[in-house]
């Protein structure tokens, strides 16, 4: 029987009995990256010495997050989608001045997302050869494309790479750094399309009957993934009302985010947090449907384990110790 498990039953909850000084990286502070990180900071501290004392700093949850972690800024950060990260293990995109090998996941908090376009239906816009086609001088929202937030960089390459030219049609973006105040311009009529991820949200199921959702082209998700290891994913039929499905770029789950260097039994306890206390973080969305929650109940411990981002071989001896089905 392994170490790390219990006889028959689930692996051994940890006990550090030496007090801890951890810093932790979330997001704005109200939103889910910062409520990942209270839970762990909550019951990583329960089962640690008696004078541990855990931060959490604000942040922005993209590559500012991945940054600080791979310079040593923080112990552990909260980042999404997890497959951008894997671009900062080999110095690609927009970690081609700066690569991070030593970077290694705890696990991965489940969030089915999507980056989708959405184009005001009043164009008659239905795909991106219309778009290219008709040329309009669309006011598009989305987010900054700074180099650190995630949506805006993406929506940058989708519509690049699908020959879309925004200003040079006569258009204009309206840029922000959160969802709400970029669905905000959509539903308030100061933009007429949209490209952003958070597809769950209730806002969202608001706008999404004005608009038509554009599939991005097989040859741009191929040379995403190509270049970034960006995957691809599928928006379900009906997802948005009167909506088919269609394809786009993955946005999904949370990557909880450390270095090589961090000690093997606190990357063993915040994997067993993350697995054996999942009721607790469930219990704050079970007031939402899975498929319209920011994180997609119920947790599976063994899922929680599988992330392109190396695990950390404590983290991993935790998932290893899971009982096998």
């Amino acid at each position: 029987m392994s170490p790390d498990m219990t006889a028959g039953e689930r692996p051994v909850e940890p006990k550090i009995n030496r007090s801890l000084t951890l810093h932790l990286r979330g997001d704005w502070g109200t939103a889910n990256l910062h409520r990942v990180c209270g839970w762990i900071s909550q019951e990583l501290t329960d089962r640690c010495g008696p004078h541990t004392r855990v931060a959490i700093w604000n942040g922005r949850g993209f590559s500012d997050s991945v940054r600080a972690v791979g310079r040593g800024e923080v112990d552990v950060a909260m980042t999404t989608p997890v497959a951008f990260t894997t671009a900062a293990l080999d110095a690609r995109g927009v970690f081609s001045t700066e690569g991070f090998p030593e970077l290694r996941a705890l696990g991965v908090v489940p969030q089915r997302d999507r980056l989708v376009v959405g184009v005001h239906k009043s164009w008659g816009v239905t795909t991106f050869a219309d778009l290219r086609e008709k040329k309009p001088p669309l006011k598009l929202a989305t987010s900054i494309n700074d180099g650190v937030n995630y949506v805006g960089l993406a929506a940058h390459e989708i519509l690049n790479r699908s020959g879309v030219d925004i200003h040079g049609w006569g258009g204009q973006f309206l840029e922000d750094e959160r969802p709400f105040e970029t669905l905000d311009h959509v539903r308030d009529g100061r933009a007429d399309a949209i490209v952003h991820e958070a597809y769950m949200l209730p806002a969202w199921q608001q706008i999404s009957p004005d608009l038509n959702f554009l599939e991005v082209e097989a040859d741009v998700l191929e040379s995403l993934w190509n270049d970034y290891s960006w995957p691809a994913a599928t928006v379900d039929d009906g997802h948005f009302p009167g909506s088919g499905s269609f394809r786009t770029l993955d946005f999904s789950d949370f990557l909880v985010l450390t270095r090589a260097d961090l000690p093997d039994d606190v990357a063993y306890a915040i994997a067993w947090v993350l697995g054996e206390t999942r009721h607790l973080i469930e219990g704050q969305y079970r007031h939402l449907a899975p498929e319209r929650s920011p994180i997609t109940y119920p947790l599976e411990p063994a899922t929680m384990g599988v992330t392109p981002v190396p695990l950390h071989p404590g983290a991993a001896r935790y998932y290893q110790a899971l009982p096998r089905s």
